[in-house]
Order: structure tokens, then C-alpha cells, then sequence
């Protein structure tokens, strides 16, 4: 039997998944109590609302990240613990947020937040998060952990704000579309493995490459993420296929299909974007056109050339297991995309 590159790498990235779930299974069962108890509150619609999103799966790649780095330089103090929490809150507060500013029906594969409890409660409990996740950085002493995370939280809100000033813009840029990524993704995933090294002991040169690392592996993520929005299906995703196109999300595939597409094909495309009410129809035509000119192979690529720059930003130190397995886990955010 032949079996395909791309099957290949896909059943190596599920390997890595794997190990790195086993690596950090002690340390997560830390974070997941402190989770669960930091979501608690006395006005009850707030941990209902918290633990509804909270428990409603998803691997917690962020926070495994945290604790991840910590282990990686081998002198882990205990801080990862309320730095990976601090990261999941703060990843699960903008969840909160985008749902409401892009009115998504479905997250995680279930109604969204709002469509139980309302926008106004979605927003107050995505703050809520954001209290919980400074208050546990503060709780550490460390002010310049806290500093890494709260930059983190002012850039992730510049990209959305960015995003939102740059939807249905036809003339938006790959440029423009990077500076998104790079804000209200990636920079979650620096931060998260930036303070987790900080809690194993890094010195200057280990922050500095998994710092790298991080941005590397979340400009990865979202480029596949995007890509998925056209080749994935709705319960795979947790969010309905084509939301990024009814939003009118000027994602990468997009851009590069407009690039080159002919008239008709253009005037396809911007029929549906930002249309909410977008038939299943018009995204096939949609998806059709970027498949024609290679916009989504195109994007893949990509996302592995971010690959290959987040296994060289580990080049530098020392082998170890963990190592291997951060160099090994960036294939499997790509081998969804297959």
C-alpha cells in the first residue's frame, strides 16, 4: 500500500499530540482545577457562562504550551501553573469577545455563548476571564512575566480592531493580513511559550527562542485555520464552514483569489463576502475559485514554511525530549489542512 506524504505527516503529528499530551497530563491537571475554580463566582450566570465554554473541549494547546516551556528548561517553579491558566482565560475571554463582533452562531462545535446568554453577558464574562487571568499573574510576584502577558493582551486587541477596520476591504494586502495574524493569534501563542520559559528558568536566550517559537507556531495555526474555513467541515471545526467569508474576513485565501482572479470570478467572490445569508452554493463557488488558482495550497505552504521557522528557533537548544516534541507537534496544526 502507498500510503501519502501528507498521511505521513499527519500520523507523526498525531504522534507528537500524543506525547505532548502525556509530557505535560501532571502539570495540566494543576492548571485544569485552577481553571475551574478561578471561572467560580457568587453571581451565579458567570461560572455557568465561564464553565459552558470552559468545558466545551478543545485541546488547550496555549496552556500546554506554557507548561510545555516550563519542563522544557527543566527548573519549573510552580508559576507555570498560573501562567497557563492566565493564558487559557485570556484565550477564552477573546473567544467571548469575537463571538459577539462577529455574531458566530456556533463555537466548539455548540451554540456559542451568546446565542444562550446574550451579547451583554458574553462581553461582561469575557471581562470577568481577563480579571482572573491578571490577578493570577499578579499572585506570582512576577512583574515581568505579568508585563509579557499584558502587552500580549493590548496587541491582541489592536488585531481585532485591525481586522474588524479591514473587513470587506478589497483592497487589503497579504501585508495586512499578516499584521492580523500576527496580533490576535500569534501573539497569544508567543506570550504563552515566552512565560512559560520564564517559569522553567530560561535565561535571556531560551526566552528569546521560544518566544520565536510561539509566534512562528501561531502564525501556522491561524493560516491552516483559515484555510480550513474552506476545506473544513462545520463539526470538525467547531464553528460553521464559511464563517470567515459571510464575516467578510479578508483572510489570506481570500486576498490571493481576488489577486487573481478573472472579472466573473471576482464579482463571485464579493457577492458573498461579509453576506451573511451566503448560501452553502455560493461557498462552493467561492472555494472552487481559490482551488483554481491555488489560494489555499498556496496558504499551506505557508503555514509550513512557519513550521520549519519555529523547529529552527529550537535549533539552539539543548536536546531533550521536550524539545523533540515541540519540534515535532507544529506538523500536526498543519496536517489538519489535509
Amino acid at each position: 500500500m502507498v500510503v501519502s506524504a501528507a498521511a505521513t505527516k499527519e500520523a507523526a503529528g498525531l504522534g507528537a499530540l500524543d506525547r505532548l499530551l502525556a509530557a505535560t497530563d501532571a502539570e495540566m491537571q494543576k492548571v485544569n482545577a485552577l481553571i475551574l475554580k478561578r471561572a467560580d463566582s457568587h453571581v451565579e450566570m458567570v461560572p455557568e457562562l465561564a464553565r459552558y465554554l470552559i468545558e466545551a473541549g478543545g485541546k488547550r494547546l496555549r496552556p500546554m504550551l506554557t507548561v510545555a516551556a516550563a519542563l522544557l528548561f527543566g527548573r519549573a517553579t510552580g508559576a507555570q501553573t498560573n501562567y497557563a491558566a492566565a493564558v487559557e482565560f485570556m484565550h477564552n475571554a477573546t473567544l467571548l469577545h469575537d463571538d459577539v463582533v462577529d455574531e458566530s452562531d456556533m463555537r466548539r462545535g455548540r451554540p456559542a455563548a451568546r446565542m444562550i446568554w446574550g451579547n451583554q453577558a458574553s462581553v461582561l464574562v469575557g471581562d470577568f476571564l481577563l480579571g482572573q487571568a491578571f490577578l493570577m499573574m499578579v499572585e506570582t510576584g512576577k512583574l515581568d512575566a505579568l508585563g509579557v502577558l499584558a502587552k500580549a493582551a493590548t496587541i491582541i486587541a489592536e488585531g481585532e480592531v485591525f481586522q474588524l477596520a479591514k473587513a470587506r476591504d478589497l483592497t487589503a494586502t497579504t501585508a495586512d493580513y499578516d499584521q492580523v495574524i500576527r496580533a490576535k493569534t500569534a501573539t497569544l501563542f508567543q506570550a504563552a511559550a515566552e512565560v512559560g520559559a520564564m517559569a522553567g528558568g530560561a535565561d535571556e536566550a531560551g526566552r528569546a527562542a521560544m518566544r520565536d517559537y510561539g509566534m512562528e507556531l501561531g502564525l501556522a495555526f491561524q493560516l491552516v485555520d483559515d484555510v480550513l474555513d474552506y476545506r473544513g467541515e462545520s463539526g470538525a471545526m467547531g464553528k460553521n464552514s464559511g464563517d470567515d467569508l459571510r464575516e467578510g474576513k479578508m483572510t489570506l485565501p481570500v486576498i490571493m483569489a481576488l489577486a487573481d482572479a478573472n472579472p466573473a470570478e471576482r464579482e463571485i467572490i464579493v457577492a458573498s463576502l461579509g453576506k451573511p445569508d451566503a448560501s452553502e452554493t455560493a461557498l462552493a463557488q467561492v472555494a472552487a475559485i481559490m482551488n483554481r488558482h491555488n489560494a489555499l495550497s498556496r496558504t499551506v505552504d505557508q503555514a509550513h514554511a512557519h513550521v520549519r521557522a519555529a523547529r529552527a528557533a529550537l535549533a539552539g537548544l539543548p536536546e531533550s525530549e521536550m524539545k523533540t516534541i515541540l519540534s515535532d507537534i507544529a506538523e500536526f496544526y498543519v496536517s489538519r489542512a489535509y
